[in-house]
């Protein structure tokens, strides 16, 4: 539990704030997801957390109260063709910036991202899931949301074990890769892919 979250510093000034977060900036597959959350003034919750510090259960339990409970949110799914087209940071910036733009708000929390595109108040703060409960519930509703889509990548290809790693190069994943080659779903921009790429291409 967040039991002061930064948040209670800027209500007064600002009543409605964004916090903003993203899931699968490391892994080799599957999308980048990006959540922003605002909750009302003094909300606060016992369990929503750093999502990483929770439960899988625990994690999807929260997933559906954080949208009951929020004033408003934003998931965006951004492909591995724009990763690789812009590199991971860009892409995630890009999404953070196009939330807050799109958020009724008035400031802006990012988990350590900085926005200089984005025009109004924001502040990005380091380990933000850990002290912001907008952060911390857009935390969760990335790593959710991405969760469920790497587990539709596992069934359709089994034998990459997605559903376990969810698409991080465990040795697991890079033996697959080495095995069964390059899917649509991976990042071609990243190391292990693109030497897999080049195995297959030269040899």
């Amino acid at each position: 539990m967040i039991s002061n979250p930064l948040e209670n510093e800027l209500w007064n000034e600002y009543p409605l704030i964004l916090g903003m977060d993203e899931a699968g900036r490391g892994p080799i597959a599957g999308p980048l997801v990006v959540a922003g959350c605002i909750f009302e003034t003094g909300y606060l919750h016992p369990e929503i957390d750093d999502s990483k510090k929770l439960s899988e259960k625990k994690r999807e339990a929260l997933f559906h109260e954080i949208q009951e409970e929020a004033l408003w949110f934003e998931i965006l799914v951004i492909s591995e063709k724009e990763i690789d087209q812009k590199n991971i940071y860009r892409a995630t910036q890009d999404a953070m910036v196009q939330i807050a733009k799109d958020a009724p708000c008035d400031y802006c929390l990012s988990d350590a991202m900085k926005l200089p595109s984005y025009q109004g108040e924001y502040e990005a703060i380091v380990k933000g899931d850990s002290k912001s409960i907008s952060i911390a519930a857009a935390s969760i509703l990335a790593k959710v949301t991405r969760d469920h889509i790497m587990v539709e990548l596992d069934q359709k290809y089994p034998e990459y074990g997605f559903k376990k790693h969810k698409g991080y190069p465990t040795k697991a994943h890079l033996e697959a890769l080495k095995t069964y080659g390059v899917l649509p779903c991976h990042r071609r921009s990243y190391g292990p892919v693109q030497k897999e790429l080049e195995i297959k291409l030269f040899g």
